[in-house]
């Protein structure tokens, strides 16, 4: 009789206690909850994210490979063919094509000037691969330091809500400054983990195309030093 009572009583309380709802948050009330400090990240995102794929399709453009290529060209130089050797790099569409198509035109000059040639021209597409690459390193240190000042704005305004409360300190007159240093720093970190990455990726790309360039000039120059 009393485990009935009991029982009942149990299942009387269960019934009547109220449901729990969970709440669930989507990436669009998170950013919102991190404050007016979630703008210049966003737009570092953004910048990043443009940044990375414009320069990822330039450096692919530039890395592409024609086996071919250099021994054609090889051939024309040594036959005669200036013009069908020059015509040949220009439709190369690389930077090694039109720094070959640079020293092919100065053929017929002193050595020195032919060097100096390619190497001018080697270095604005060095350049030209670099665009942009100091704006991602930026970002990379600078979207981490803004969400870290997301995080300090928060707790101050926690704190001086807390202080303005006195004795009647209530959780949800917090939440607001700790929701906006906790997901501030979150998506600062992520932005800048992003950019580091990307970087470092690309810069490992650049300097591939690089080693090819290098390597195409020496070739170059090899095979005009060569006894006729």
């Amino acid at each position: 009789m009393f485990l009935d009572i009991v029982t009942g009583t149990d299942s009387t309380l269960i019934n009547s206690a109220p449901a729990i709802t969970e709440e669930k948050l989507n990436l669009l009330d998170l950013t919102m909850k991190g404050g007016f400090i979630m703008i210049p990240i966003v737009i570092l995102l953004l910048i990043g994210l443009y940044l990375t794929v414009e320069r990822y399709m330039t450096i692919k453009k530039a890395s592409k490979k024609d086996t071919a290529f250099m021994s054609n060209v090889k051939d024309m130089v040594a036959n005669g063919n200036i013009t069908g050797a020059k015509s040949l790099c220009a439709n190369n569409g690389t930077p090694i094509g039109r720094m070959l198509e640079k020293g092919i035109s100065r053929i017929g000059k002193p050595m020195k000037n032919i060097e100096v040639a390619i190497e001018n021209v080697g270095k604005l597409e060095i350049y030209r691969l670099e665009k942009g690459m100091a704006t991602i390193a930026t970002i990379s240190g600078a979207a981490p330091m803004i969400g870290f000042l997301g995080t300090v704005t928060g707790m101050i305004r926690a704190f001086f809500k807390m202080a303005n409360a006195g004795n009647n300190i209530d959780i949800t007159q917090l939440s607001g400054g700790i929701y906006e240093a906790m997901v501030t720093t979150v998506a600062g970190l992520i932005v800048g983990i992003f950019a580091y990455i990307a970087h470092n990726l690309l810069t490992a790309m650049i300097e591939k195309v690089v080693h090819g360039m290098e390597a195409a000039a020496v070739e170059f120059i090899d095979l005009l030093q060569e006894p006729g």
